[in-house]
């Protein structure tokens, strides 16, 4: 009977998949884009942003079964797991009068001991939600970083290359 559990015990393992085996590394800050071309003001106004996608996509991960490691930084040819993201956009329109109209682009790769596994595009628009009137548009901008912090997390339970996240 103990040979029958360690055999069961083994294909849960094995069927698991790869986002429940083993943990992911991610940069504890999001960088831009080198050809990012992202406003000065949401750069030196919305400064937890960078910050947000990687706290969020650890949160959410952990509620999906999946293990989301921040590190200061982080390096794609080293063994394990790793995720990198930066931010492709950020956009900020409109303000708590007229109405806000807000967007964040990402761009990611998943890396297994140095070889590209898998990559996604990722976009969230947001207008405020609900009390919107009340909410800065750091704030608004903040919640695409959550949207697609959780977008991440899910698509890390079993990656596919190309995958397009959110309202992509």
């Amino acid at each position: 009977m103990k040979h029958v559990m360690q055999v069961v015990a083994l294909a849960v393992l094995l069927s698991a998949g790869p986002g429940w085996a083993s943990s992911v590394r991610m940069a504890n800050q999001t960088p831009y884009a080198e050809d990012a071309e992202i406003s000065e003001k949401v750069r030196s106004e919305c400064r937890e942003l960078n910050g947000q996608l990687p706290a969020y996509t650890r949160e959410f991960g952990a509620e999906f079964g999946v293990t989301v490691e921040l590190v200061d930084a982080i390096d794609t040819a080293a063994s394990g797991r790793v995720l990198q993201v930066e931010i492709v956009d950020a956009v900020s329109m409109g303000n708590a009068f007229i109405g806000h109209q807000k967007y964040a682009r990402i761009q990611g790769a998943l890396y297994e001991d140095g070889q590209k596994v898998a990559g996604f595009k990722g976009r969230r628009n947001s207008m405020g939600g609900a009390f919107a009137g009340y909410k800065g548009s750091c704030s608004v901008l903040g919640r695409t970083m959550k949207a697609l912090g959780k977008d991440i997390a899910d698509w890390l339970k079993n990656p596919s290359d190309g995958a397009r996240l959110g309202d992509m």
